[in-house]
């Protein structure tokens, strides 16, 4: 999926110091400017990811097992979250915003 993306939308990626992370040399290669972590317990150098886990939210409470919902239930949950608009984005949905951002 990252290597579809044109090398301009693929940079950096700043992630969470958590154990998912432990591989984060095999994705590395794909971002220009590298992989970072944030220092822990600082969430607002992750403020997107702050952001988009609050929506999560709204469908999948905290420890949710995810097992328990098929791959349609998260896409539905995607579909929705992707095509809300938001006032962060002058009113575009994010597919839109990312949609654009990525125009010629």
């Amino acid at each position: 999926m990252l290597s579809q993306l044109p090398a301009h939308a693929r940079r950096s990626l700043t992630w969470d110091q958590g154990s998912e992370m432990a591989q984060h040399h095999e994705i590395a290669p794909y971002f220009t400017d590298g992989v970072f972590f944030a220092h822990p317990a600082s969430p607002w150098q992750r403020g997107t990811n702050e952001n988009t886990n609050g929506l999560l939210r709204q469908y999948l409470p905290k420890r949710t097992n995810f097992f328990l919902h098929s791959d349609l239930d998260l896409r539905a949950i995607e579909d929705r979250l992707n095509n809300r608009p938001l006032k962060t984005l002058d009113w575009q949905t994010p597919a839109q915003a990312f949609a654009a951002a990525l125009a010629p």
